[in-house]
């Protein structure tokens, strides 16, 4: 299912004049492990924000990520912070859409209610017309059941599926 919505995704975009970048949305996660040099995934992580910086992608955020990046303790939260100005990440603000539809994937079930920023990245993604969620927060985003159900709700709510991926699967 993943490839064959990401297929279409580039197939649409390739059909247009040129072939446009695609549109990220970089959850919390990501910003984390961009400093993190301990993760596993960290150098993939850096990779991403080069190729964000070298025009390979678009990129945004949110005020959800922003709240939480918050809550870090200094030095990491302005290090964290000052990636969304160094790379020119834009920032989605928060909105009434992105509040219904993250409202209908916690009553659905697929996040919990406790965990309710986790199911506004997604929703603000999905309202804005963004590609992808780039995420390493497989408890709540970036797991099987989310995928699924999420893609389902968007469908049946208007929206086309977004695809939540980590970076890794970006360059695949």
């Amino acid at each position: 299912m993943f490839f064959q919505v990401f297929g279409h995704i580039l197939k649409e975009k390739a059909g247009e004049k040129g072939v446009k970048q695609l549109r990220l949305y970089l959850e919390t996660t990501v910003f984390n492990y961009y400093f993190d040099t301990e993760r596993e995934f960290h150098a993939d992580t850096v990779r991403l924000f080069d190729a964000i910086a070298a025009g390979d992608y678009e990129a945004y955020t949110s005020e959800y990520v922003t709240v939480e990046l918050q809550q870090a303790p200094e030095p990491k939260r302005s290090d964290m912070l000052g990636l969304i100005e160094r790379f020119h990440i834009r920032t989605l603000s928060f909105d009434a859409e992105s509040a219904r539809l993250a409202n209908r994937y916690i009553s659905s079930g697929v996040i919990p209610e406790r965990f309710r920023f986790d199911a506004s990245h997604i929703a603000s993604a999905t309202t804005n017309g963004l590609d992808c969620v780039v995420s390493f927060n497989f408890q709540h985003i970036n797991k099987l059941k989310t995928k699924r159900m999420t893609e389902i709700i968007n469908l049946e709510e208007g929206y086309r599926p977004v695809i939540i991926c980590t970076p890794m699967e970006v360059f695949d």
